[in-house]
């Protein structure tokens, strides 16, 4: 039997070498679905202590000088603008499109214009800035981009050479980023499946699971067993329950499909001179922007600033009114963030938006549902408008309230919510984000496809 090219390396190598060769290979496998976790891990819980501590700050401040943020928001926004296009291109936004972006280009490229540990170091400080500054933003988007980053450093290392090993670590990070970000392990899993894995095939390969269980022991061993939101005890009767699910998904959805609508019209259909200005005038449009929520603030006595994590736990245990206009004004004040290009995620912010518009219907409809249950029910049916996948919006408001017992009306909930958004924005947000940081000639060759029919992401 002739003897193969390979046998014929493998039989010229000593016992020593081939063992070391071996351990080698176990170091690059063993460093990326063990250090790389836990990384990310430390990473999540960091800049959630940070973040509490930055949301802690802005209200000493404003609550010491109410009308300040008139002030230092504009020139606030303005840096934290500068900064990113300056010293951290790339990091802008959300995270997750950038994610998306990176897990759909072609090719097998060692080095990434969007996954980097720089990137990720000025995801982390200017999230806390913005957060600091008081703008409408969550850190569960720069999150994933953060866990992408860590653990795309590991690609081109040992058996990590291939487009798919690629895809492979950035799934696995971005997934622990959402897992570690909330304590959701399930709902990490399932915003890898619906959002990364779109337009590929996901593999529930044990590394990607490991990546998520290390990373979220990481964040169990340093912040504890928690739910996001704590326990609600809401309850929704099916025999009596059915109108307050299809209320509250079409009401979720819709205004989820408005804010999806709006955002990416903001990005890619504004008049010319104002598009203009976002190219031209970065600096001074995010000023604009920053300004705007400022305004936005005083008026709502800085119930919009920050995350709105408080009045969202509060409304949700019948422990505090919110004002009618809360939903509304967190709508916008979540827009103007995005658009003004810091960095920021829009998925904290959405749940309080959902929180503030379940409260309007459950004061105009108070025989609809218990007003817990209203609550919960619109929360998880506007960030399913919003993102377009409704397994994790439930999946992830169920291990945020610890509300086992409503998982069948926030999946049908959610399930309407997702069907509603797409008659208004028929293109999902993160992917039509995405677009944009495709390398020019794939965006050429998927608008090409796109004008002759064969790729239509209306569609």
């Amino acid at each position: 039997m002739p003897i193969s090219e390979n046998d014929q390396v493998a039989s010229s190598l000593s016992i020593g070498e081939v063992l070391r060769l071996k351990v080698v290979h176990f170091w690059h496998r063993g460093a990326a679905w063990v250090l790389g976790p836990v990384l990310v891990g430390l990473a999540a819980v960091g800049l959630a202590m940070g973040s509490e501590y930055a949301n802690r700050l802005n209200r000493q401040i404003t609550e010491a000088a109410p009308w300040s943020p008139l002030l230092f928001m504009p020139a606030g926004f303005a840096l934290l603008a500068y900064c990113c296009n300056r010293f951290f291109p790339g990091s802008q936004g959300s995270g997750i499109p950038q994610t998306i972006a990176a897990m759909d280009v072609s090719g097998d490229e060692k080095r990434s214009s969007l996954l980097s540990m720089k990137i990720a170091a000025g995801k982390i400080v200017s999230t806390l800035g913005g957060l600091c500054m008081g703008a409408s933003i969550g850190r569960e988007g720069p999150t994933v981009q953060i866990g992408a980053s860590i653990m795309h450093m590991f690609y081109g290392w040992g058996p990590f050479q291939t487009a798919a090993m690629r895809r492979i670590l950035i799934l696995a990070g971005g997934a622990a980023g959402i897992a570690a970000a909330f304590n959701t392990p399930l709902a990490g899993i399932m915003f890898a499946i619906e959002e990364l894995s779109k337009k590929h095939v996901f593999n529930a390969n044990s590394s990607t699971l490991v990546t998520v269980i290390v990373s979220g022991l990481i964040s169990l061993s340093l912040l504890g067993n928690y739910t996001y939101f704590g326990s609600s005890g809401a309850f929704l009767d099916w025999h009596t329950g059915v109108a307050a699910v299809l209320s509250c998904g079409i009401v979720g959805g819709v205004g989820g499909g408005i804010f999806s609508k709006l955002l990416t019209a903001s990005s890619f259909n504004l008049p010319p001179r104002l598009a203009a200005l976002t190219k031209n005038r970065r600096v001074l449009y995010a000023a604009v922007c920053g300004l705007f929520v400022a305004i936005l603030g005083v008026c709502t006595q800085g119930l919009v600033f920050g995350t709105g994590y408080a009045p969202t736990r509060l409304t949700l245990e019948d422990s505090g009114v919110l004002p009618w206009y809360f939903g509304l004004a967190k709508l916008l004040a979540t827009l103007a963030s995005s658009m003004s290009g810091i960095v920021g995620g829009i998925f904290a912010p959405s749940l309080a938006v959902g929180a503030g518009l379940g409260d309007n219907l459950a004061d105009l409809f108070p025989s609809l549902a218990t007003h817990s249950a209203v609550v919960l029910l619109v929360m998880a049916s506007y960030l399913s408008g919003v993102t377009r996948a409704p397994v994790t919006s439930f999946i992830i408001m169920m291990e945020m309230t610890d509300s086992h017992q409503m998982l069948l009306p926030l999946m049908a909930a959610s399930v309407i919510a997702s069907g509603a958004s797409k008659l208004i924005c028929p293109t999902a947000l993160y992917h039509a984000l995405a677009h944009k940081f495709l390398p020019l000639p794939q965006r050429l060759q998927g608008e090409g496809k796109s004008a002759q029919g064969e790729l239509n992401p209306e569609k």
